[in-house]
């Protein structure tokens, strides 16, 4: 006699037997991650720093892997430890990493790293200048003879504001090393006379001094822009006016695009894993940080300097958007352009 409880029992039987079956398929996806992952930041104070200890926070909540971010002197340095596999991960602007990838960085000249894959898109990086009220410093003009401070050394910041300035005809400055929080202390002391960074908006440097003092912040004028971005491969930016408490108007900019980068033997399912867990979940990295509202995949086309990893080009074509043939790294090509590669590789 039939009790009716068979045919309940299969649909839950065979959905267990899926699961088990799929269980070792998973391990076998993960057994050649990394069991620990170092994501290299920059200075404390600055927004690298609050977007990498949160991605970490998310990669051992969400993924079950050690992982710890590391403060450092910025793209420059991460680019190096990636491309040195000193760290699995980092954050880069692509100014900073053209030079490297290119090998026409000053301190390692003619050496391309090219160990390194890009990941995902993070956001713009405007370049922003703040002064106590009263300063008497109401514009880049105003730079001049003055003690201002630049970010840490190997940082963008610290390796453009100076040439910034120089294109823009404002001599004698002296610059000041160190990182975002001692460069707003240095302020507040009167040790520096203004604080000239760059960084995701809001920069919680900034923040912090406008709690703390009357500030005045200020931008570029359009002649000022015009002449940056006709010397340097950055964009055009805007800084919107509440932005900070202190801003009343817009400020023009420029900047760079920073992108997370990865070294290029890390397992394609990690970094597959990796994409998802920051792409498909925009507001959980909004809470991390508000610059994270550029974390968009579609802004995949403004880098064009590092060859994307194939676990993020796995990723990207799943989301319908097209990678760009020459951002493909060599083993994604069709055999031909390879072997251009190779060829020009050998021709350097």
């Amino acid at each position: 006699m039939s009790t009716g409880r068979f045919p309940t029992l299969y649909p839950l039987a065979a959905a267990c037997a899926l699961l088990f079956a799929s269980a070792p398929t998973l391990a076998d996806e993960r057994a050649d991650w990394p069991e620990e992952v170092l994501l290299g930041t920059a200075s404390l104070g600055g927004t690298y720093q609050v977007y990498g200890d949160g991605l970490v926070t998310r990669l051992i909540d969400e993924l079950g892997i050690d992982a710890v971010s590391q403060a450092t002197g910025g793209p420059y340095h991460n680019m190096t430890l990636v491309h040195t596999g000193e760290a699995e991960l980092g954050l880069v602007t692509l100014g900073p990493a053209r030079e490297l990838w290119d090998g026409e960085a000053e301190f390692a000249p003619g050496e391309e790293m090219r160990d390194v894959r890009a990941l995902f898109p993070m956001y713009q990086t405007p370049f922003h200048v703040v002064t106590l009220a009263g300063s008497g410093i109401e514009s880049i003009a105003d730079l001049s003879g003055k003690r201002v401070g630049v970010g840490p050394m190997g940082g963008t910041c610290a390796a453009y504001w100076p040439q910034f300035l120089e294109a823009l005809g404002v001599e004698d400055v002296h610059l000041q090393y160190a990182d975002a929080n001692h460069l707003a202390d240095y302020l507040t002391s009167r040790l520096s006379d203004a604080f000239a960074f760059c960084a995701g908006l809001p920069i919680r440097a900034f923040e912090r001094l406008e709690r703390r003092r009357d500030v005045h912040m200020f931008g570029l004028t359009e002649q000022e822009q015009s002449t940056l971005l006709d010397t340097f491969p950055v964009s055009a930016f805007e800084i919107p006016a509440d932005t900070y408490a202190s801003m009343d108007a817009p400020h023009a900019s420029v900047s760079f695009w920073n992108f997370a980068i990865g070294h290029k033997d890390l397992p394609e399912s990690f970094v597959y894993e990796l994409m998802k867990l920051v792409l498909d979940h925009p507001d959980a990295m909004m809470e991390i940080h508000p610059a994270a509202i550029e974390t968009r995949a579609e802004h995949l086309d403004k880098n064009g300097v590092i060859w994307f990893h194939p676990g993020a080009v796995r990723y990207y074509e799943e989301q319908g958007l097209e990678v760009p043939a020459e951002m493909l790294p060599p083993e994604m090509r069709p055999d031909e352009d390879a072997d251009d590669e190779d060829a020009s590789d050998t021709d350097d």
